[in-house]
Protein backbone atom coordinates (compact mmCIF):
# COMPACT_ATOMS: atom_id res chain seq x y z
CA UNK A 1 0.00 0.00 0.00
CA UNK A 2 2.69 2.54 0.86
CA UNK A 3 4.48 1.93 -2.48
CA UNK A 4 1.33 2.34 -4.22
CA UNK A 5 0.68 5.90 -2.63
CA UNK A 6 4.22 6.60 -3.46
CA UNK A 7 3.93 5.71 -7.27
CA UNK A 8 0.70 7.44 -7.52
CA UNK A 9 1.52 11.19 -5.55
CA UNK A 10 4.45 10.91 -7.54
CA UNK A 11 2.16 10.61 -10.67
CA UNK A 12 0.12 13.73 -9.06
CA UNK A 13 2.89 16.11 -8.61
CA UNK A 14 4.17 14.75 -12.26
CA UNK A 15 0.68 15.96 -13.70
CA UNK A 16 0.54 19.20 -11.91
CA UNK A 17 3.08 20.24 -14.70
CA UNK A 18 2.51 17.80 -17.30
CA UNK A 19 -0.61 16.67 -17.50
CA UNK A 20 -3.97 17.69 -15.68
CA UNK A 21 -5.95 14.76 -15.96
CA UNK A 22 -2.49 12.73 -14.77
CA UNK A 23 -2.77 14.79 -12.08
CA UNK A 24 -7.01 14.77 -11.30
CA UNK A 25 -6.30 10.54 -11.93
CA UNK A 26 -3.77 10.48 -9.28
CA UNK A 27 -5.56 12.66 -6.58
CA UNK A 28 -8.36 10.31 -6.98
CA UNK A 29 -6.96 7.00 -6.54
CA UNK A 30 -4.91 9.07 -3.62
CA UNK A 31 -7.91 10.09 -2.05
CA UNK A 32 -9.87 6.61 -2.64
CA UNK A 33 -6.78 5.35 -0.83
CA UNK A 34 -6.44 7.69 1.78
CA UNK A 35 -10.31 6.99 2.71
CA UNK A 36 -9.68 3.58 3.07
CA UNK A 37 -6.84 4.02 5.85
CA UNK A 38 -9.75 5.73 7.58
CA UNK A 39 -11.73 3.09 8.45
CA UNK A 40 -9.64 2.19 11.52
CA UNK A 41 -10.06 4.33 14.56
CA UNK A 42 -6.58 4.46 15.02
CA UNK A 43 -5.87 5.94 11.80
CA UNK A 44 -8.44 8.52 11.97
CA UNK A 45 -7.07 9.70 15.34
CA UNK A 46 -3.62 10.58 13.58
CA UNK A 47 -5.31 12.20 10.43
CA UNK A 48 -4.10 15.42 10.25
CA UNK A 49 -7.23 18.11 9.30
CA UNK A 50 -6.01 21.82 8.89
CA UNK A 51 -8.33 24.64 8.07
CA UNK A 52 -10.93 21.95 8.55
CA UNK A 53 -13.69 24.29 9.88
CA UNK A 54 -13.19 27.60 7.07
CA UNK A 55 -13.56 24.58 4.65
CA UNK A 56 -16.18 22.76 5.66
CA UNK A 57 -17.87 25.90 6.08
CA UNK A 58 -17.16 26.56 2.40
CA UNK A 59 -17.83 23.81 1.18
CA UNK A 60 -21.61 23.81 2.62
CA UNK A 61 -22.09 27.06 1.30
CA UNK A 62 -20.83 25.94 -2.28
CA UNK A 63 -23.54 23.58 -2.27
CA UNK A 64 -26.51 25.27 -0.20
CA UNK A 65 -25.69 28.07 -3.38
CA UNK A 66 -26.00 25.50 -5.62
CA UNK A 67 -29.35 24.22 -4.37
CA UNK A 68 -30.54 27.49 -4.04
CA UNK A 69 -29.75 28.46 -7.78
CA UNK A 70 -32.42 26.87 -9.33
CA UNK A 71 -30.23 24.73 -11.40
CA UNK A 72 -29.49 22.25 -9.10
CA UNK A 73 -28.47 19.74 -11.62
CA UNK A 74 -25.65 22.31 -13.35
CA UNK A 75 -24.53 23.89 -10.39
CA UNK A 76 -23.65 20.80 -8.25
CA UNK A 77 -21.70 19.59 -11.28
CA UNK A 78 -19.95 23.33 -11.57
CA UNK A 79 -18.83 22.95 -8.05
CA UNK A 80 -16.77 19.59 -8.65
CA UNK A 81 -13.86 21.78 -8.12
CA UNK A 82 -14.61 21.16 -4.38
CA UNK A 83 -13.46 18.00 -4.81
CA UNK A 84 -9.85 19.48 -5.27
CA UNK A 85 -9.73 20.09 -1.45
CA UNK A 86 -9.09 16.61 -1.01
CA UNK A 87 -5.58 17.80 -2.04
CA UNK A 88 -4.84 19.35 0.95
CA UNK A 89 -5.45 16.53 2.91
CA UNK A 90 -4.12 14.04 0.85
CA UNK A 91 -0.82 16.04 1.06
CA UNK A 92 -1.04 16.55 4.64
CA UNK A 93 -1.81 12.93 5.27
CA UNK A 94 1.91 11.89 3.04
CA UNK A 95 3.89 14.16 4.09
CA UNK A 96 5.54 13.53 7.37
CA UNK A 97 7.81 16.36 8.59
CA UNK A 98 9.45 19.31 7.11
CA UNK A 99 11.95 16.88 5.37
CA UNK A 100 9.30 15.25 3.28
CA UNK A 101 7.92 18.43 3.03
CA UNK A 102 10.62 20.18 1.43
CA UNK A 103 11.49 17.35 -1.00
CA UNK A 104 7.84 17.65 -2.20
CA UNK A 105 8.29 21.65 -3.17
CA UNK A 106 11.19 20.87 -4.97
CA UNK A 107 10.50 18.01 -6.96
CA UNK A 108 7.28 20.27 -7.79
CA UNK A 109 9.50 23.46 -8.57
CA UNK A 110 11.72 21.00 -11.11
CA UNK A 111 8.66 19.63 -12.60
CA UNK A 112 7.10 23.22 -13.77
CA UNK A 113 10.76 24.77 -14.47
CA UNK A 114 10.26 21.59 -16.96
CA UNK A 115 7.32 23.14 -17.92
CA UNK A 116 8.25 26.58 -17.76
CA UNK A 117 10.99 25.59 -20.38
CA UNK A 118 8.76 24.36 -23.24
CA UNK A 119 6.51 27.28 -22.37
CA UNK A 120 9.67 29.48 -23.37
CA UNK A 121 10.69 27.34 -26.12
CA UNK A 122 6.65 27.54 -27.98
CA UNK A 123 7.04 31.50 -27.28
CA UNK A 124 10.15 31.87 -28.65
CA UNK A 125 9.73 29.47 -31.85
CA UNK A 126 6.44 30.41 -32.34
CA UNK A 127 5.89 30.98 -36.05
CA UNK A 128 4.32 34.31 -37.91
CA UNK A 129 0.75 33.92 -38.85
CA UNK A 130 2.23 34.00 -42.76
CA UNK A 131 3.99 30.65 -41.88
CA UNK A 132 3.37 27.01 -42.26
CA UNK A 133 2.44 25.63 -39.31
CA UNK A 134 4.90 23.46 -37.61
CA UNK A 135 4.59 20.09 -36.20
CA UNK A 136 4.13 18.88 -33.40
CA UNK A 137 0.83 21.20 -33.05
CA UNK A 138 0.22 20.74 -29.59
CA UNK A 139 3.27 22.81 -29.01
CA UNK A 140 2.78 25.61 -31.51
CA UNK A 141 -0.95 25.64 -31.41
CA UNK A 142 -1.83 29.27 -29.77
CA UNK A 143 1.84 29.69 -29.19
CA UNK A 144 1.67 33.59 -28.80
CA UNK A 145 1.70 33.27 -24.90
CA UNK A 146 3.27 30.37 -23.05
CA UNK A 147 1.30 27.86 -21.63
CA UNK A 148 3.61 24.88 -22.23
CA UNK A 149 1.41 21.26 -21.58
CA UNK A 150 -1.59 23.48 -20.55
CA UNK A 151 -4.34 24.52 -22.75
CA UNK A 152 -4.55 27.87 -21.77
CA UNK A 153 -1.61 30.16 -20.73
CA UNK A 154 -3.67 31.30 -17.56
CA UNK A 155 -3.15 27.94 -15.97
CA UNK A 156 0.37 27.92 -16.56
CA UNK A 157 0.77 31.12 -15.09
CA UNK A 158 -1.38 30.87 -11.71
CA UNK A 159 0.77 27.25 -10.92
CA UNK A 160 4.09 29.01 -11.71
CA UNK A 161 3.18 31.92 -9.26
CA UNK A 162 2.47 29.74 -6.62
CA UNK A 163 6.03 27.27 -7.06
CA UNK A 164 7.99 30.88 -7.04
CA UNK A 165 6.43 32.01 -4.02
CA UNK A 166 6.75 29.04 -2.53
CA UNK A 167 10.63 28.70 -3.24
CA UNK A 168 11.19 32.03 -3.07
CA UNK A 169 12.84 32.11 0.44
CA UNK A 170 15.42 29.37 -0.78
CA UNK A 171 16.81 31.37 -3.44
CA UNK A 172 17.20 34.87 -1.56
CA UNK A 173 20.65 35.13 0.90
CA UNK A 174 20.24 33.30 4.28
CA UNK A 175 20.49 29.84 5.94
CA UNK A 176 17.82 28.23 3.63
CA UNK A 177 19.70 29.43 0.08
CA UNK A 178 20.59 26.77 -2.34
CA UNK A 179 22.42 27.66 -5.01
CA UNK A 180 21.31 25.32 -7.38
CA UNK A 181 17.96 26.04 -7.15
CA UNK A 182 18.31 29.53 -9.01
CA UNK A 183 18.62 28.40 -12.23
CA UNK A 184 15.32 26.46 -12.18
CA UNK A 185 13.71 29.35 -10.41
CA UNK A 186 14.77 31.82 -13.07
CA UNK A 187 13.57 29.83 -15.97
CA UNK A 188 10.15 29.41 -14.32
CA UNK A 189 10.25 33.22 -13.85
CA UNK A 190 10.79 34.08 -17.20
CA UNK A 191 8.16 31.26 -18.51
CA UNK A 192 5.43 33.30 -16.06
CA UNK A 193 6.60 36.61 -17.31
CA UNK A 194 6.43 35.16 -20.77
CA UNK A 195 2.42 34.41 -20.17
CA UNK A 196 1.85 37.63 -20.94
CA UNK A 197 -1.08 37.50 -17.37
CA UNK A 198 -0.53 40.54 -15.84
CA UNK A 199 -3.07 39.36 -12.75
CA UNK A 200 -0.45 36.71 -12.38
CA UNK A 201 2.45 39.03 -12.61
CA UNK A 202 0.59 41.33 -9.69
CA UNK A 203 0.05 38.84 -7.88
CA UNK A 204 3.98 37.66 -7.93
CA UNK A 205 4.83 41.14 -6.79
CA UNK A 206 2.43 41.12 -4.27
CA UNK A 207 3.65 37.85 -3.13
CA UNK A 208 7.34 38.95 -3.22
CA UNK A 209 6.72 42.18 -0.86
CA UNK A 210 5.02 39.95 1.15
CA UNK A 211 7.94 38.05 2.27
CA UNK A 212 9.49 41.95 3.49
CA UNK A 213 8.16 42.04 7.29
CA UNK A 214 10.26 38.44 7.39
CA UNK A 215 13.30 39.16 5.68
CA UNK A 216 16.30 40.53 6.81
CA UNK A 217 17.18 44.12 5.84
CA UNK A 218 19.48 42.91 2.78
CA UNK A 219 17.38 40.64 1.52
CA UNK A 220 14.53 43.39 1.24
CA UNK A 221 16.87 45.19 -0.82
CA UNK A 222 17.15 42.50 -3.10
CA UNK A 223 13.45 41.40 -3.41
CA UNK A 224 12.53 45.17 -4.16
CA UNK A 225 15.25 46.19 -6.47
CA UNK A 226 14.49 42.57 -8.41
CA UNK A 227 11.14 43.41 -9.08
CA UNK A 228 12.32 47.33 -10.23
CA UNK A 229 15.29 45.81 -12.64
CA UNK A 230 13.03 43.36 -14.46
CA UNK A 231 10.07 46.05 -14.73
CA UNK A 232 13.06 48.59 -15.97
CA UNK A 233 14.64 46.20 -18.22
CA UNK A 234 11.19 46.19 -20.19
CA UNK A 235 10.24 49.46 -19.98
CA UNK A 236 13.81 50.66 -21.13
CA UNK A 237 15.00 48.28 -23.73
CA UNK A 238 15.95 50.04 -26.58
CA UNK A 239 13.56 49.47 -29.52
CA UNK A 240 15.57 48.35 -32.40
CA UNK A 241 15.85 45.09 -29.36
CA UNK A 242 12.46 45.18 -29.39
CA UNK A 243 11.13 45.09 -33.24
CA UNK A 244 13.58 41.97 -33.32
CA UNK A 245 11.82 39.83 -30.55
CA UNK A 246 7.96 40.46 -30.91
CA UNK A 247 7.86 39.01 -27.75
CA UNK A 248 9.71 41.53 -26.37
CA UNK A 249 7.62 44.62 -28.04
CA UNK A 250 4.39 42.54 -26.75
CA UNK A 251 5.72 42.55 -22.94
CA UNK A 252 6.72 46.12 -22.76
CA UNK A 253 3.05 46.51 -24.25
CA UNK A 254 1.74 44.76 -21.50
CA UNK A 255 3.27 46.49 -18.67
CA UNK A 256 2.30 49.58 -20.31
CA UNK A 257 -0.90 49.32 -19.80
CA UNK A 258 -1.59 47.38 -16.93
CA UNK A 259 -3.03 50.18 -15.05
CA UNK A 260 -4.54 52.28 -18.20
CA UNK A 261 -8.23 52.25 -18.03
CA UNK A 262 -8.45 52.66 -21.96
CA UNK A 263 -6.17 49.79 -22.71
CA UNK A 264 -9.20 47.31 -24.45
CA UNK A 265 -8.41 44.49 -22.40
CA UNK A 266 -8.84 46.63 -18.85
CA UNK A 267 -11.40 47.90 -20.34
CA UNK A 268 -13.48 44.81 -20.72
CA UNK A 269 -12.74 43.45 -17.26
CA UNK A 270 -14.26 46.89 -16.06
CA UNK A 271 -16.98 45.76 -17.67
CA UNK A 272 -17.14 42.31 -16.51
CA UNK A 273 -16.88 43.34 -13.26
CA UNK A 274 -20.39 46.19 -13.40
CA UNK A 275 -22.10 43.24 -14.86
CA UNK A 276 -20.98 40.79 -12.27
CA UNK A 277 -21.61 43.26 -9.21
CA UNK A 278 -24.83 43.65 -11.02
CA UNK A 279 -25.70 39.88 -10.81
CA UNK A 280 -24.85 39.85 -7.10
CA UNK A 281 -27.29 42.43 -6.31
CA UNK A 282 -30.01 40.39 -7.41
CA UNK A 283 -29.18 37.83 -5.15
CA UNK A 284 -26.64 38.93 -2.47
CA UNK A 285 -26.46 35.62 0.24
CA UNK A 286 -26.58 33.05 -1.93
CA UNK A 287 -25.00 34.29 -5.13
CA UNK A 288 -26.44 33.01 -8.45
CA UNK A 289 -24.90 29.30 -7.84
CA UNK A 290 -21.74 27.42 -9.04
CA UNK A 291 -21.40 27.67 -12.79
CA UNK A 292 -23.63 30.60 -12.70
CA UNK A 293 -21.61 33.54 -14.36
CA UNK A 294 -21.58 31.39 -17.42
CA UNK A 295 -25.17 30.88 -17.56
CA UNK A 296 -26.77 34.08 -16.95
CA UNK A 297 -23.55 36.47 -17.60
CA UNK A 298 -25.41 37.20 -21.51
CA UNK A 299 -28.68 39.16 -19.73
CA UNK A 300 -26.03 41.09 -17.43
CA UNK A 301 -23.22 42.04 -20.21
CA UNK A 302 -23.28 45.96 -20.79
CA UNK A 303 -24.01 46.73 -24.55
CA UNK A 304 -20.71 48.23 -24.67
CA UNK A 305 -18.93 45.33 -23.63
CA UNK A 306 -17.41 43.46 -26.65
CA UNK A 307 -17.44 40.18 -24.63
CA UNK A 308 -20.93 39.23 -24.35
CA UNK A 309 -20.54 35.79 -22.51
CA UNK A 310 -18.06 34.21 -20.28
CA UNK A 311 -17.62 32.10 -17.37
CA UNK A 312 -15.60 33.76 -15.14
CA UNK A 313 -15.50 37.87 -14.55
CA UNK A 314 -11.51 37.95 -13.94
CA UNK A 315 -11.41 38.45 -10.48
CA UNK A 316 -11.95 35.81 -7.96
CA UNK A 317 -12.91 37.41 -4.81
CA UNK A 318 -15.83 38.92 -7.03
CA UNK A 319 -16.35 35.50 -8.86
CA UNK A 320 -16.93 33.65 -5.65
CA UNK A 321 -19.35 36.87 -4.50
CA UNK A 322 -21.10 37.06 -7.89
CA UNK A 323 -21.70 33.09 -7.38
CA UNK A 324 -21.88 31.74 -3.85
CA UNK A 325 -23.30 35.32 -2.21
CA UNK A 326 -21.89 37.57 0.86
CA UNK A 327 -21.65 33.91 2.68
CA UNK A 328 -19.57 32.49 0.42
CA UNK A 329 -17.34 35.11 -0.02
CA UNK A 330 -16.90 35.55 4.09
CA UNK A 331 -16.08 31.45 4.01
CA UNK A 332 -13.64 31.63 1.37
CA UNK A 333 -12.15 34.85 3.35
CA UNK A 334 -12.19 32.50 6.76
CA UNK A 335 -9.84 29.85 4.70
CA UNK A 336 -7.15 32.82 3.92
CA UNK A 337 -7.29 34.24 7.83
CA UNK A 338 -7.02 31.04 9.17
CA UNK A 339 -4.07 30.07 7.12
CA UNK A 340 -1.96 33.13 8.00
CA UNK A 341 -3.33 33.25 11.44
CA UNK A 342 -2.01 29.93 12.05
CA UNK A 343 1.21 30.21 9.47
CA UNK A 344 2.36 33.48 11.90
CA UNK A 345 2.14 32.14 14.85
CA UNK A 346 4.00 28.89 13.74
CA UNK A 347 6.59 31.01 12.71
CA UNK A 348 6.82 33.36 15.62
CA UNK A 349 7.36 29.65 17.54
CA UNK A 350 10.39 28.81 15.34
CA UNK A 351 13.73 29.65 16.34
CA UNK A 352 16.05 31.16 13.83
CA UNK A 353 18.34 28.73 13.14
CA UNK A 354 15.26 26.70 11.88
CA UNK A 355 16.10 27.25 8.32
CA UNK A 356 14.12 24.76 6.89
CA UNK A 357 11.43 25.08 8.80
CA UNK A 358 10.80 28.98 8.30
CA UNK A 359 11.72 28.99 5.10
CA UNK A 360 8.62 26.85 4.52
CA UNK A 361 6.32 28.83 6.65
CA UNK A 362 7.67 31.78 4.56
CA UNK A 363 6.97 30.40 1.43
CA UNK A 364 3.70 29.09 1.62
Amino acid sequence: MTALRRILFAAFVLGLGLSITLSETALALLTLLWLWTLRTPHARAAALWPLLPPVLAFSSVTVLSALASGFPGSSLAAAKGLLLVAALYVTADFLHGPKEADCFLWALALVMAAAAAVGLLQVSLCPTSTAPELSPRWLYHRCDRARAFFSIYMTLAGILTMVLLATLPRVLPGRAFRAWALPPWLISLAALIATFTRGAWAGFAAGALALLPTARPRTRWIIVAGLVVVVAALLAMPYQVRVRFLTLNELRHRVLTMADPHEAGVTERLYMWRSGLAMWREHPLLGVGPGGVKREYANYALPEAVKKRTGHVHNTPLQILVERGIVGLSAWLWIFGAFYVRAIGLLRRLPPEAAQERALVVGS
